[in-house]
């Protein structure tokens, strides 16, 4: 009686169980990105079953060199290690992580890839079906002999593993049924053993069944047949390429994707992938990229909590697979920040967990570019102010003694670019003799005022008697600048950064690849008179600005210089980094009605007409309502008629005008063209009010001849850089008398406006004793803190 209450109640366990499987996936399903669903080619049926189809193909025969190319992948064989599939305490499932890995299989089974499952949980579901019989068997027993009282004393007993698997399969594959049907995919159960891969009948079989089921849209789900899998042994035939035993859901996954001529085998566990000492060690580093040969460099821990296999284990496996001509990726299935999309950021070529790669790369990896960059700028930062200040004349002299060589590696990127890229950006990136000589001027501006940036004394004080405190300037670390287009940025950079004592990576945009590589060249040859050559590193690898981003324990400060479609990805991507930049340069000027006449239309006409693709190029006029209609508002439309801009008409402006130009889609718009937005403000405080809701805090201008109401403009704005009666274009660190620049700085923190040398530095406290101790300075103590300012020597300023 009491054994059928139970066993109903099972039941109902599981009927509640499939609902909320099916509310979780159609949650999840409904949050794929539409966007993806959009770009679907083809849609057919197979017995009524509806999948997808995109052109995907390879050929088989060697597996993928780069991470990037994994976005190619065609058949995939997913394997879930027994701590991704099984809770915590090992009895049950990861419901939500099961659902999670269920969708991204499924968002790539519809994009025309095939998929399959190598997975375990059979076992622990069986445990936790067996665990309710036996405490129902034992309540009922001693309810009959003890009394309710004793029921808390009931002991479980260790449960066999193949028993657990036989009454475990059924249920996991209901399961997997029931979410797979949330996304219109079929799913099929393939229970293996090792003689299935050594008997040849059996094998064919197997390959018939599996490429049936792929052909047919349905994914397979493949398992060791738990319930009569011997016990293991050791993992002795893994060092041939031709045998290797199912001993495990590894050995499985990698048998099945050489068989199977997979494109990529993904190995989920509950580690982030293969690390060069065991995972939770003081140095412990995970590897990027691990290539057949580099065991020797690995130390092995103790397998996870779970399962028959261990990290060695996978190696081992993946290698096999490797040498089959089958991609591998080992990466961490159960961190619920990154679970819900590893997967998928595997496919797409992101840098997640250990890829294994038969081709080792030509150059360093960026990891090992990072550390010579601080190591480098260590000793860069060591060296004399004079000897660094040489290293940079020496930059300056190559700019123009290698003018030929630099404008001919130039010539070819621009020919390379032409189709691809539009005007602003062609422009930005070529490069003359007379930008050249104007780099050279700038470097030398550098190189002069760079005398006493690093060491210099800000601050000293006197603590007490014979304890003194200093604040000095010291290198910020390791910068990361990543760079679109323009190539003079690279030389502009790498003088600052010597400047100041930082390593430097640098990530050039591929479009200037040739000029980016010979700018780099003399840069080290500079560096090399000093025997700093490492201290500045150009990134030529296939490193996404996504997964350079996350290098948090290698860079110190991310700089972005291009669009501010970058930099906001940038800012989006960079975890743990500070991002120095600004996102837009949404510039405005405001035309007082006390304006000048002469002035205005240069003023205008150099923001937006000198250099319309640059960031400090005007974007936004205003103008005083009085002035509509007066000499000086048609000589401003004339002037911008004949500069061929075309102009936008704010709300407000386009009231006043029977026919205006196109009205304005938004008034918060960075064009970077030959165009422009006119609004018309009633007052110097509603054009400030415009500029806080509207603008990006870069550069705005005012133009009047009267002082109070500029003075209360450059007072009231809320921007990096405020002018009258000047042109936006000086916004520049060139202009500004610093040399050069790293770029435009909006954020409020560290540095603001034009970033030259200072902006590169941050500071350290230096205290001198004699055996001091906090606690003489208590109130028993023998000394007093006296806190007394000290001179500080003069900063050098020739």
């Amino acid at each position: 009686m009491l054994s059928q209450v139970y066993r109903s109640g099972f039941q109902s366990f599981n009927q509640r169980l499939l609902p909320w499987v099916q509310s979780t996936a159609v949650s999840r399903s409904r949050a794929t990105d539409r966007g993806q669903r959009s770009a679907i080619r083809h849609v057919r049926s197979w017995s009524n079953i509806p999948f997808i189809t995109v052109p995907l193909s390879r050929t088989h025969g060697k597996s993928f060199a780069h991470r990037s190319e994994l976005k190619h992948a065609k058949r995939i064989v997913v394997k879930l290690g027994s701590a991704v599939v099984t809770r915590g305490d090992e009895c049950g499932l990861a419901l939500g992580r099961l659902a999670s890995i269920v969708e991204q299989v499924s968002v790539l089974q519809n994009q025309g890839r095939e998929m399959m499952l190598v997975t375990s949980g059979a076992v622990a579901f069986g445990k936790q079906r067996l665990r309710h019989e036996i405490l129902l068997s034992q309540s009922v027993r001693q309810a009959l002999h003890s009394g309710q009282n004793q029921l808390k004393d009931m002991a479980i007993p260790v449960l066999e593993a193949r028993a657990c698997a036989a009454a475990g399969q059924s249920g996991l594959m209901a399961l997997y049924e029931a979410m797979f049907t949330q996304y219109s995919i079929c799913a099929a159960q393939i229970l293996v053993t090792n003689l299935d891969f050594h008997d040849e009948q059996k094998r064919r079989n197997l390959n018939g069944t599996l490429h049936e089921l792929l052909r047919m849209n349905i994914v397979p789900i493949v398992n060791t047949n738990d319930a009569v899998v011997p016990p293991a042994e050791p993992n002795s035939d893994l060092q041939g390429v031709n045998v290797i035993s199912v001993k495990d859901n590894d050995s499985l996954a990698a048998r099945l994707a050489v068989e199977m001529k997979t494109d990529l085998l993904i190995v989920l566990s509950d580690v982030e992938g293969l690390f060069d000492s065991p995972p939770g060690s003081d140095d412990a580093k995970l590897i990027d990229i691990f290539y057949p040969g580099d065991q020797q460099s690995v130390t092995f821990g103790t397998k996870s909590r779970v399962g028959m296999g261990g990290m060695e284990a996978k190696v081992k496996a993946a290698l096999w697979a490797l040498q089959g001509g089958t991609s591998v990726v080992i990466a961490n299935g159960t961190h619920p920040k990154v679970s819900g999309h590893v997967i998928t950021d595997i496919v797409e070529g992101k840098k997640v967990g250990t890829f294994f790669s038969e081709v080792k790369p030509a150059g360093p990896t960026v990891e090992q570019q990072g550390e010579m960059a601080r190591s480098g700028g260590r000793m860069l930062a060591t060296l004399e102010p004079e000897q660094r200040a040489e290293i940079i004349y020496h930059l300056a002299d190559l700019l123009t003694d290698q003018q030929e060589e630099i404008l001919l590696a130039n010539k070819k990127d621009l020919e390379e670019a032409q189709g691809r890229l539009v005007g602003p950006l062609l422009k930005r990136l070529s490069l003359s003799t007379s930008k050249l000589n104007s780099l050279a001027i700038g470097l030398r501006q550098i190189a002069a005022s760079s005398q006493d940036s690093v060491g210099r004394v800000l601050r000293r004080t006197r603590i007490a008697k014979n304890l003194e405190l200093e604040q000095v300037t010291v290198p910020i670390g390791v910068l990361l600048v990543i760079f679109e287009s323009r190539p003079d940025c690279l030389p502009q950079v790498a003088a600052l950064a010597i400047a100041t004592g930082n390593g430097l990576l640098l990530k050039g945009g591929k479009e200037a690849a040739h000029s980016n590589r010979i700018l780099h060249l003399l840069t080290q040859e500079a560096l090399s008179i000093h025997g700093v050559k490492e201290a500045v590193q150009l990134v030529n690898t296939r490193e996404e600005v996504e997964d350079l981003c996350r290098l948090d324990k290698m860079i110190d400060l991310i700089i972005p210089r291009g669009s501010s479609q970058l930099v906001r990805d940038i800012q989006k991507a960079a975890k743990g980094i500070p991002v120095m930049g600004h996102s837009e340069g949404i510039c405005h000027m405001y035309v007082d009605s006390e304006a000048s006449v002469d002035k205005v239309t240069r003023l205008v006409r150099d923001s937006k007409c000198e250099y319309p693709a640059a960031c400090n190029a005007l974007e936004t006029l205003l103008i005083h309502r009085n002035l509509l209609r007066t000499p000086l508002f048609d000589q401003i439309i004339d002037m911008l008629r004949v500069e061929q801009v075309k102009i936008h008409a704010g709300p407000k402006f386009a009231s006043y005008l029977t026919f205006s130009p196109s009205e304005v889609k938004s008034l918060r718009t960075e064009y970077g063209d030959l165009e422009l937005c006119i609004e018309v403000v009633d007052s110097v405080q509603e054009a400030i009010d415009h500029i806080h809701k509207y603008g990006s805090s870069h550069t705005d201008v005012i133009v009047t001849e009267n002082e109070k109401t500029a003075e209360f403009f450059l007072q009231h704005v809320d921007s990096a850089c405020v002018f009258w009666n000047t042109s936006t274009r000086f916004s520049d660190g060139y202009r500004f008398g610093l040399g050069a620049e790293v770029g435009i700085s909006t954020s409020r923190i560290h540095a603001r406006g034009p970033v030259g040398l200072e902006g590169l530095l941050t500071t350290k406290w230096l205290l001198r004793g004699q055996d001091h101790v906090v606690s003489d300075f208590s109130e028993h103590g023998s000394l007093k803190y006296l806190h007394e300012n000290l001179p500080v020597p003069q900063r050098n300023t020739n």
